[in-house]
């Protein structure tokens, strides 16, 4: 694959090591959150980043997995966390984003809608 702008940049990214190649976060923040819709920029990433739904390559965290920060970095990768030197956010949210989670059985069931939660809290 080729990309019109940045590849030289990316691919910079994806060998910084193993890990870089893997995801390390999904984050679902609606559109209509009060930091997107201040359409200001914090400078100050643990704000801006719920701005919008985001990926981000590279390391995960482990306080998303139920003991992970207690695991060692064996147990946090044998549990499927991923290790790297870099973690990078992708912005991706919009009022067009749709998603939706696979059941066990098969089934899909919708999460967000438009930007928005797609069911009731």
């Amino acid at each position: 694959m080729t990309a019109a702008h940045g590849e030289a940049n990316l691919r910079n990214l994806l060998d910084t090591d193993e890990g870089a190649c893997q995801l390390g976060e999904v984050a679902l923040v609606r559109h209509s959150s009060p930091i997107a819709q201040s359409s200001l920029i914090f400078y100050n990433i643990l704000i801006d980043e719920n701005a919008a739904s985001h990926l981000a390559l590279g390391h995960a965290y482990k306080f998303n997995l139920e003991t992970g920060t207690t695991m060692s970095d064996d147990e946090f990768v044998a549990a499927g966390g991923n290790l790297s030197a870099t973690h990078i956010d992708f912005m991706i949210g919009s009022d067009a984003v749709d998603v939706d989670g696979v059941t066990t059985a098969g089934a899909a069931e919708p999460i967000m809608r438009k930007g928005e939660w797609a069911f009731t809290t």
